[in-house]
């Protein structure tokens, strides 16, 4: 399984990077490309694949979503989500090529799983700026649509930036005063959340330590610290939903964040396709859990 996964997820980099490149609503033609590719490629799972269609800066642009009904809980939902649109002049694949081919591929392997509670895997559109923390950004429409239909989304789980890794000391930097309490090697994902997700945070860290020994740290803080609340989760946590974050760290470890260098040579694919593994089989056990 490890070797065939490295080779999709490697796959879906190459496609949204390489062959498509930059894609926002400057470049409308890729980030319609990238849309219809990751529709094709859940549709071609077999799921049902829905779209959330809005206007930014006059742009047609699309959630991409596909939902796994739940059997005992079917009003709570878990919510996975990960952006598909790049930064200005940037092929974009560890932001966020690299999270789009982990959702991918978490829809994969959860293929035929029949959930506790509804599992929603979806691919916003348009997170980086200018629409980050504002209205026509895809989470913030998506998270807002939700709560107005008041649905009850229990977690949400943003993945952001899954690709990059080194293990030389002094590779990992921090926010002032974390590098007291966590290793100097980039060699670890980090799950990231604000004060009052934290303990759900923790209930998936502990559900993920069960599944996977890919190195793990977490923090809770303050949403104010620089990159605590850099990424999609931020709408839910804007509309009253718990969620956090999955991420490599980006600026704090890729020296090619938001630059033209952010080409699919860069990443870890075994790393990322272990990581991918370790994640579906967590957000079963958090679909199953009794509470959440």
């Amino acid at each position: 399984m490890s070797e065939f996964l490295e080779r999709k997820v490697s796959k879906h980099v190459q496609v949204l990077a390489d062959e498509i490149g930059e894609r926002n609503v400057y470049r409308e033609a890729e980030l319609h490309a990238a849309a219809n590719y990751i529709e094709s490629e859940l549709a071609g799972l077999g799921y049902a694949v829905t779209r959330q269609t809005y206007l930014a800066r006059g742009v047609e642009s699309a959630n991409i979503e596909v939902i796994l009904p739940g059997q005992r809980w079917p009003d709570e939902s878990l919510v996975v989500g990960a952006h598909y649109d790049t930064v200005w002049k940037s092929p974009g694949a560890d932001d966020n090529a690299s999270a789009v081919a982990a959702l991918i591929e978490i829809a994969r392997l959860l293929k035929g799983f029949a959930p506790g509670r509804t599992l929603k895997l979806v691919a916003f559109a348009n997170e980086e700026p200018p629409f980050f923390f504002w209205g026509e950004m895809g989470s913030q429409v998506y998270a807002r649509a939700a709560r107005k239909r008041k649905e009850n989304i229990r977690l949400m789980i943003s993945l952001e930036m899954l690709g990059y890794y080194r293990d030389e000391p002094g590779s990992q930097e921090y926010p002032p005063v974390f590098k007291y309490f966590h290793p100097d090697r980039a060699n670890f994902i980090a799950f990231v959340s604000n004060i009052t997700s934290r303990h759900v945070m923790r209930r998936a860290e502990r559900a993920f330590r069960r599944h996977s020994d890919f190195l793990l740290e977490t923090a809770a803080a303050f949403g104010w610290i620089p990159g605590i609340a850099w990424s999609d989760h931020i709408s839910f946590w804007r509309t009253g939903y718990r969620g956090f974050m999955v991420t490599d760290t980006a600026f704090f470890r890729n020296p090619h964040y938001h630059a033209e260098e952010d080409t699919p040579d860069k990443l870890d694919y075994p790393r990322l396709a272990m990581l991918t593994e370790g994640l579906a089989r967590m957000c079963k056990e958090l679909c199953d859990c009794e509470a959440l």
